[in-house]
């Protein structure tokens, strides 16, 4: 199959017709992908329909993002139709008992799948930005593999890594928003160790650019890519594909996820056979 993994810069919309505009161009533009991945907090370009007062508020600019959450939903379920694609939509806010969660939803050929909340927060998303993390992790059986979703700070913890890879996830998909060099390279690191240690495919899409209407995004760094565990099976640097740093567009490659299941059982080494040996190791 082929994937695409978004560098995405945030842009200014007046109206929603504006944002339905770009997303429907991006999807064109990435020349018969059957998976799209879009980044973290992407979906906060919608807080500019608001007008820039709104946009400039850290809480205002959440809820109204959430606002069109219904609207961009449709979107992107009309757009995976008439593509005949998966397509994981950038993250953005969703409100349960009145505080924020930051929600990635999948979607398919036949519509919505589903949807990852990040699970740990950032400390800037911690305060002042008050969004919460979510409640568990989710597998996604779909027609292209089985996928997961670690939301940028979550491909840093191995363990949640190591569910989704006990769970059967070959597709490990990490949206990303960082404002530094150094938080892209964490993000990076954790998401090749990830490729590595579960011996699957993982996807980073970045945000990119900057961004002078919405404090929470100023600064975006990143580039997109695709990774596989340098065990033999894939290339020597994990690296399946990757752009240019800070560069908007997409980066694509043709992958084969039977590999993925040879990679666990031929690999020149077997990290994620061979886990619960590590697991199992302490102090002497």
């Amino acid at each position: 199959m082929k994937i695409a993994a978004a560098a995405y810069p945030l842009d200014w919309f007046d109206d929603f017709a504006a944002y339905e505009a770009k997303l429907t161009r991006w999807v064109q533009d990435a020349q018969g992908a059957d998976l799209l991945v879009f980044p973290e907090y992407g979906a906060m370009e919608l807080a500019s329909i608001g007008g820039r007062q709104v946009a400039g508020d850290l809480q205002a600019s959440l809820h109204e993002v959430a606002r069109h959450e219904r609207a961009a939903a449709d979107l992107h379920a009309r757009l995976a139709a008439q593509n005949g694609c998966h397509i994981l939509a950038a993250s953005g806010p969703c409100f349960e008992a009145g505080r924020p969660l930051n929600r990635a939803v999948l979607f398919g050929p036949q519509g919505r799948i589903g949807h990852q909340d990040k699970q740990v927060m950032t400390r800037f998303e911690r305060d002042p930005w008050g969004v919460v993390g979510g409640h568990g992790l989710r597998v996604f059986d779909t027609s292209i593999g089985r996928i997961g979703v670690l939301i940028c700070y979550d491909s840093e913890f191995p363990l949640l890594g190591r569910v989704l890879a006990e769970a059967g996830v070959e597709l490990l998909l990490v949206p990303s928003c960082t404002d530094t060099v150094a938080g892209y390279h964490r993000v990076r690191i954790g998401a090749m160790a990830r490729a590595l240690e579960s011996q699957c495919v993982v996807v980073h899409a970045p945000t990119v650019g900057p961004v002078d209407w919405n404090p929470a995004l100023d600064e975006n760094r990143g580039r997109a890519a695709i990774y596989g565990p340098p065990d033999g099976l894939w290339p020597e640097t994990g690296i399946i594909a990757e752009g240019a740093m800070d560069s908007p567009g997409w980066v694509m490659a043709e992958i084969d996820l039977a590999r993925v299941a040879q990679s666990r059982r031929d690999g020149a080494v077997l990290p994620y056979a061979h886990w619960p040996e590590s697991a199992s190791s302490g102090l002497i």
